[in-house]
Order: structure tokens, then C-alpha cells, then sequence
């Protein structure tokens, strides 16, 4: 079975790929210092992956006495959460990326009305902030909360280093090449295969349940 490092890997790469943040980090990147700008967006999603993960493992231990219903509630969460994914794909208009932009374009635009620091220390916060804001609540945020707890809290380095990697990733992409990638990435695409990767991931999980 796939182990906690692969599977936060996986599923963070390709839930990442096109939503707020990344094209957050595409824009920023098109205006400042794309070192800088990687650099402040990474920290942001490292620093949000070990808040989940550390969440995570207090929920594990709040019902440690219980893990067997937090495993069901994992289960539940990851298919219930491929569903939703699914059900937004198909009512996904072919313009979703440009409204997807449209809004990181519109967080950018407020966070200069605040900061106009063109300073290292300006770029590195802005890319903090405005990284941390958007990713709060995201489907990444929640599907490592979910591993972290479902996995009793043995796999939490797996599971951040899994995550870490996944997000480096999606920002170094988004740094680098994003002008041109983004504009050929579809939303709705990439919402369909992160869905059918949290039902996956679900049935894996209640898999390992029956024969654990």
C-alpha cells in the first residue's frame, strides 16, 4: 500500500496545481524576484502544512481511545470529498482558469494597496501572506489534517515531508514557468483527477482498515 509520504505527495502535486495560490505565486513572480517570491510562498505552505499536521495529531490523540472511528471519519472524508470535487468539476465552466486568476489578480492588487515595499524583506512577507490567506481552509489543508490523523500520528514526518515536497513543487512550477503553463492547465481537469484521487485514497484507507 502506499505509504503517508506518497500518498500527502500525490495528493497535494495535483490538488495544488491551478487553484488561488498557484496562480498567486504566478503573478508574483511576473512582478518581483522569483527566488523571493518561491522563497516566501514555500514557507507559507510549509508553515500551513505543519499547523495540519500538528492539528491533525491532536485530534488523533483527543481520540485515541476511539482511532477506529477516526479511521471511518478518514475514509468518509477523503471519498465524500472526491465526490464534491467530482460534482464541481462538471459544473466547471471552460473559463474557470481565468476566473481562478482573476481572483489571485484581485488578492495581489489588495495586498499593494497595504505593501508597496519592493524590499526583499517586503516581497518575502507579501508572498507569506498572501500564500498563508489563501491557503487557509484549502482542500490540501484539510486532506493533511485527515492523514495526519487517520494515520495515529505514527506517519506526521511522512506526511509533512509529503506535503512540503508536493507544495515545493507546485510553487516551483508556478515561479518558474507558470505564465505559459497556467494558461494551458484546466481547473476543471485537474478538480476531476484530484477527485478520483480522494476516492481513491479513501478506498486504499478503508482497505487497509479491513485487513489491518
Amino acid at each position: 500500500m502506499l505509504t503517508a509520504f506518497t500518498t500527502s505527495l500525490i495528493l497535494i502535486t495535483i490538488s495544488e496545481l491551478g487553484d488561488k495560490t498557484f496562480f498567486i505565486a504566478v503573478i508574483l513572480s511576473m512582478q518581483h524576484s522569483k527566488k523571493l517570491v518561491f522563497a516566501g510562498v514555500t514557507l507559507a505552505l510549509m508553515a500551513m502544512t505543519i499547523l495540519s499536521v500538528l492539528f491533525g495529531q491532536v485530534l488523533s490523540s483527543i481520540t485515541q481511545n476511539s482511532q477506529i472511528y477516526v479511521r471511518y471519519g478518514e475514509i468518509v472524508l477523503f471519498i465524500a470529498f472526491g465526490l464534491k470535487l467530482l460534482y464541481d468539476a462538471g459544473k466547471m465552466k471552460p473559463t474557470e482558469n481565468q476566473e481562478v486568476m482573476e481572483e489571485a489578480r484581485e488578492e495581489v492588487k489588495k495586498s499593494q494597496v497595504i505593501n508597496h515595499s519592493t524590499s526583499p524583506w517586503g516581497i518575502l512577507l507579501k508572498s507569506f501572506v498572501l500564500t498563508f490567506i489563501a491557503e487557509w481552509g484549502d482542500r490540501t489543508q484539510i486532506a493533511t489534517i485527515a492523514l495526519a490523523a487517520g494515520n495515529n500520528g505514527n506517519n506526521a514526518i511522512g506526511v509533512t515531508g509529503g506535503a512540503i515536497l508536493g507544495h515545493a513543487i507546485c510553487a516551483l512550477i508556478a515561479v518558474i514557468g507558470g505564465r505559459v503553463i497556467g494558461g494551458r492547465i484546466s481547473e476543471k481537469q485537474v478538480t476531476l483527477i484530484g477527485g478520483i484521487l480522494f476516492i481513491i485514497f479513501g478506498v486504499i484507507a478503508a482497505i487497509e482498515l479491513k485487513t489491518g
